[in-house]
């Protein structure tokens, strides 16, 4: 049997990046839809799940990205609403790389000191990679809250969160790089999640701060988010910090992503999302 990806995407072109890797992780063929919501995906969800005997529905499985996670979160539901009894294979969601990624950042952090209690910010923290890698630190014991250059949009997050994972962040108004490092100047762990090409921080705002422990940047496109810092910095210990840049901790992303896929195919009642994806990450950090 081959082992088929259906690569269901809420853009209107499925992703090359998550074709690569999909392949990259096994996968024999891989299938992608564009455009995909939940009124439209329920006959391609019907497609792979009544196809195969019970015994080979391991070898189809379903991946869902795209930019919009909240729009991946609802097709998600969409596709797991259409399986019943044996009548189902195992999905992935991973929306702009956002559960990948937050894993990866976080599970570098865990592993490089104590989170545990810390009181962690996380800079431009209402997008997908910010919302995630929120999470994964409350669930790791630290006391978390998000940054955003608005309240509003910093409360929504906070509660699309507590709703989704039951975990309790605080929302931070910050729209300018003094009003962030305000954020955290009482803060141990800094977690930059901000957008290609902008500078969250500059090195001035954080380097004499003696009480930040730990520091993760996820944008790898200069200026990158947190200056004074280096994307290939690997655990680096800057100005008494432990820090890693978007590709130091990316190798882990890219393999994740890999190790993710191809667990998929090993049975076909798995749902693999933040929680999952981040137990798997914490292991090969």
């Amino acid at each position: 049997m081959k082992k088929l990806l259906f690569q269901f995407d809420t853009d209107f072109y499925p992703s090359v990046f998550d074709t690569v890797v999909a392949y990259d992780g096994g996968a024999d063929h891989v299938i992608g839809h564009g455009g995909l919501t939940p009124e439209n995906v329920g006959a391609l969800v019907d497609g792979t799940i009544f196809t195969r005997a019970p015994k080979d529905k391991k070898d189809t499985a379903i991946f869902i990205g795209g930019s919009d996670l909240i729009a991946g979160q609802e097709l998600l539901k969409a596709v797991q609403k259409k399986f019943f009894a044996g009548f189902r294979v195992s999905v992935m969601l991973d929306s702009n790389g956002s559960n990948t990624t937050a894993a990866a950042g976080v599970a570098k952090l865990v592993s490089s000191g104590t989170v545990a209690g810390k009181h962690a910010v996380v800079l431009a923290g209402t997008g997908p990679v910010g919302q995630r890698a929120a999470v994964m630190l409350a669930k790791e014991g630290a006391q978390v809250s998000i940054t955003s250059r608005q309240m509003p949009r910093a409360e929504k997050a906070c509660q699309d969160m507590k709703q989704r994972f039951g975990v309790d962040l605080t929302p931070v108004e910050a729209p300018d790089s003094d009003a962030r490092a305000k954020a955290i100047q009482h803060a141990q762990i800094v977690f930059a999640a901000g957008a290609a090409g902008v500078e969250l921080l500059e090195a001035r705002h954080w380097q004499d701060n003696s009480s930040i422990e730990l520091m993760a940047d996820a944008n790898a496109t200069p200026p990158i988010g947190i200056g004074g810092t280096d994307m290939m910095d690997r655990g680096a210990e800057r100005n008494g910090k432990i820090v890693w840049g978007a590709i130091g901790f990316g190798t882990l992303k890219l393999a994740l992503h890999r190790a993710c896929i191809a667990k998929l195919f090993e049975s076909n009642d798995q749902v693999l999302d933040a929680e999952q994806i981040f137990e798997i990450g914490k292991t090969m950090a």
